[in-house]
């Protein structure tokens, strides 16, 4: 009852805007080439299941090890621009300038560099990815209460102690904040680094589908890409609550 109390208005506009572009594509006779009707664009998501699914477990592999990697490399720094004025320094421009590149310019380079493989798309994606989670996370911990930090020091804590005990769980709201954007954004990114060469994923099914003119296999792409964003969205808010129940009890409670 919940669910459906919260995302009714949502379905509602979802049906609604469907309904229209349906009537719309009748009205007009516009042909499949141009713009399918939503009934089409479904009944080439059935047609088309088991390539769809090949395609997809290429793409979701790429997402996951990229996201994983990315969180990785995203935590490390964080942490060590927290423990250090050194790392701050050295890394606050770098991570800024990361996200100046366009990735699609940068794909060339990587193929040159790594060739056609798995290698220069996990780069992408980690590129795309690490960022939001490096920049959430330090600014996570130094939301950490101040209070709770001259206490310990007060009763002879070290540095690291205090890191442990307060930072890393008063950063974790934090954290997972800028994982939820990292995992809206690496479905997408793995899709389009594929773009640059591939033999298998949604990416080159896309490509191929747009050279062909088959616009609603390109309407079914977008339909997975956007299905399997969401669910990893999903996922990592179930995740989130498991690793940090208490913060969602405070806020139900309206202390947050």
């Amino acid at each position: 009852m919940k669910f459906l109390k919260t995302y009714s208005l949502s379905f509602i506009a979802i049906a609604s805007f469907l309904i229209v572009w349906e009537i719309a594509v009748a009205l007009f006779s516009l042909p499949k080439w141009i713009l399918p009707a939503p009934h089409q664009i479904f009944e080439t998501l059935w047609v088309k299941r088991e390539l769809l699914f090949m395609h997809s477990l290429y793409t979701i592999f790429e997402t996951l090890l990229g996201l994983t990697i990315a969180t990785i490399v995203g935590f490390g720094i964080a942490i060590a621009m927290e423990w250090s004025s050194f790392f701050r320094k050295l890394f606050k421009p770098f991570l800024v300038i990361s996200q100046t590149i366009p990735f699609i310019a940068l794909a060339p380079l990587l193929v040159v560099w790594f060739g056609y493989g798995l290698l220069p798309k996990i780069i992408v994606i980690t590129l795309a990815c690490f960022f939001p989670i490096a920049l959430s996370l330090y600014d996570g911990f130094k939301a950490a209460d101040s209070n709770m930090i001259r206490l310990l020091k007060s009763m002879g804590a070290k540095k690291s102690q205090i890191f442990r005990m307060v930072k890393i769980p008063a950063s974790l709201p934090a954290f997972f904040s800028g994982f939820r954007i990292a995992g809206a954004y690496a479905v997408g990114v793995a899709v389009v680094s594929e773009w640059i060469g591939a033999e298998n994923g949604l990416g080159i099914f896309l490509i191929r589908s747009a050279r062909s003119y088959l616009t609603d296999s390109v309407f079914a792409v977008i339909f997975v890409v956007t299905t399997l964003s969401l669910l990893t969205i999903f996922l990592i808010d179930q995740l989130t609550k498991i690793a940090i129940p208490w913060y969602f009890h405070k806020k139900e409670g309206g202390v947050v």
